[in-house]
């Protein structure tokens, strides 16, 4: 498929569109029942970062459009495309990967967070 990796580019974007619910989940139902127990917390726990929790939302969106972006510049055959793509989902696999040994009670949710980027990353480097 050329510069166009079809694979990768699919697994980016399943990477990007969980990086959009995890934005929703942090910046608007932070302190929601199913939010909680999403990511293993109390209601105080949650109150209490959720100024925290909404800005690093809008931090999961950014990295999620950055995928959006690189996959339209690499269907126009932008070589920027492949770049920026390759680049968000570094970040989110590194930031799955940093979860996963500061985190050892959310090490479930990094696995599933780091399984699109890794997956995109070993398609779109191959």
């Amino acid at each position: 498929m050329g510069p166009f990796n079809g694979v990768g580019v699919i697994f980016a974007l399943g990477a990007a569109a969980l990086h959009v619910v995890i934005f929703y989940l942090e910046s608007f139902a932070w302190t929601s029942d199913g939010t909680l127990k999403a990511f293993n917390m109390t209601k105080e726990e949650a109150e209490s970062t959720e100024k925290i929790a909404f800005n690093q939302g809008f931090y999961n969106l950014f990295l999620a459009i950055e995928v959006f972006v690189g996959v339209f510049l690499m269907a126009t055959r932008n070589p920027a495309g492949k770049a920026l793509v390759t680049f968000a989902v570094c970040s989110m696999a590194f930031a799955a990967i940093l979860l996963y040994v500061t985190s050892p009670d959310k090490r479930s949710a990094a696995i599933k967070q780091a399984i699109f980027p890794i997956m995109a990353l070993c398609n779109l480097i191959l």
